[in-house]
């Protein structure tokens, strides 16, 4: 049978994703998958984010609940809102953007080449110095387009939560975190355009993660989503790269921004212990761990770089070894641990840590990381050094 050429186009990206279509069908709970269904679809399917105009529309949901009585009476968050207020930070003044930035020099990696995930790979071995520098330049163009692209979408989830929350305590913390996820909009974006001259498109998976945050209509999914998944794995994940980067502005530009994602962190689990533990019934809290369970697989296969594959080893493997090998290769390995080091503990303070829901963490080997602290346990400072 001949299909037409968006058929085809159509069936093939079906084919290239069918390992994340099986990923996120684990919990077994059918609403959860479901309610991914549709985000997954103009994902990997249609792949919204990769349009020729570089813009995505999406018809988003979020109540704006107004406090006619402004009670001052969430001394927790208030706490949070006063430190975030002192704790504001100009990036034209604290970063030097007059630091030049090397690109494709061997002798001034922006990581060691030593950690790109082919390094034990014979045809990634045969490259020339310069050849291998000019990947290592790409692979860290694309984890900084694609934090760029995440924070783009903490930005827009930062005001709808700020309008969902319903206390006034809450609300005056969000606008200091929207000022925040602009600002580190801004240090990205200059960041991936000035100095590595180099900007990707967004991951499909990333794509899913923020489209189907955006689209849910209920303030504590987004909360749910952003300040205990996407900003404790971003938190992660930065201290992760400031690590193994010697690169010095890079290296400035990624401390301030995890001291904000530090605050962000624990507004979600203050804002979320409570509700879940007196708000909620039980069928209510089993959606919300098989959610953010299936949310964690997404986000985990977040970092597999295939657009990085697409330009320069689809020609030379499959698709599934690359996986294999971004899944093993000991820099991602250690990458992934640096971000879930925060999301496990944080989801047990919450309440959605349960015995039913263990055995699906065990199984990605991310119950390791359940004995350590929450954020609301650790000053940001410290949160800071404990990801790195």
């Amino acid at each position: 049978m001949q299909f037409p050429a968006a058929a085809d186009t159509v069936i093939d990206r079906l084919h290239e994703s069918r390992d994340t279509f099986a990923d996120v069908t684990k919990s077994g709970s059918l609403k959860v998958i479901t309610s991914l269904l549709r985000p997954a679809v103009r994902g990997y399917v249609l792949r919204r984010g990769k349009r020729d105009d570089g813009r995505t529309d999406l018809e988003t949901a979020a109540p704006a609940q107004f406090d006619w009585r402004y009670r001052r009476d969430r001394q927790d968050l208030a706490k949070l809102y006063r430190t975030a207020k002192q704790a504001q930070w100009d990036s034209d003044v604290v970063l030097d953007w007059s630091t030049p930035v090397e690109i494709g020099n061997p002798g001034k990696p922006l990581m060691d080449p030593k950690l790109f995930p082919l390094q034990d790979y014979p045809a990634f071995q045969r490259l020339s110095d310069a050849e291998k520098a000019d990947q290592g330049h790409a692979l860290v163009s694309w984890l900084l387009s694609q934090f760029l692209h995440g924070e783009q979408g903490a930005l827009f989830a930062a005001c709808q939560v700020t309008q969902a929350v319903g206390w006034i305590d809450g609300k005056l913390y969000g606008a200091t975190q929207a000022m925040d996820e602009g600002r580190h909009v801004e240090v990205f974006h200059r960041y991936v355009d000035e100095k590595l001259r180099r900007l990707y498109e967004v991951n499909d998976n990333l794509y899913v993660v923020i489209d189907a945050l955006m689209c849910d209509h209920r303030w504590d999914m987004k909360f749910l989503g952003m300040q205990i998944l996407i900003e404790g794995l971003a938190l992660g994940a930065f201290g992760a790269l400031r690590q193994v980067s010697s690169e010095p502005l890079l290296r400035k530009l990624l401390e301030y921004v995890m001291r904000d994602e530090a605050r962000h962190v624990a507004f979600g689990v203050l804002a979320l212990q409570r509700y879940y533990k007196e708000g909620l019934s039980a069928a209510e809290l089993r959606e919300r761990e098989d959610w953010c369970f299936e949310m964690s697989v997404l986000l985990r296969n977040r970092f597999l770089a295939h657009e990085v594959y697409d330009e320069y080893w689809a020609h030379k493997m499959p698709r599934r070894q690359w996986n294999e090998i971004a899944m093993t290769a000991p820099f991602m390995l250690m990458f992934r641990k640096r971000m879930f080091k925060r999301i496990i503990p944080n989801l047990k303070r919450i309440g959605l840590l349960s015995e039913r829901i263990r055995p699906h963490y065990a199984q990605l080997g991310l119950l390791e990381y359940e004995h350590g602290k929450a954020a609301t346990e650790l000053a940001p400072d410290d949160l800071v050094q404990d990801v790195e």
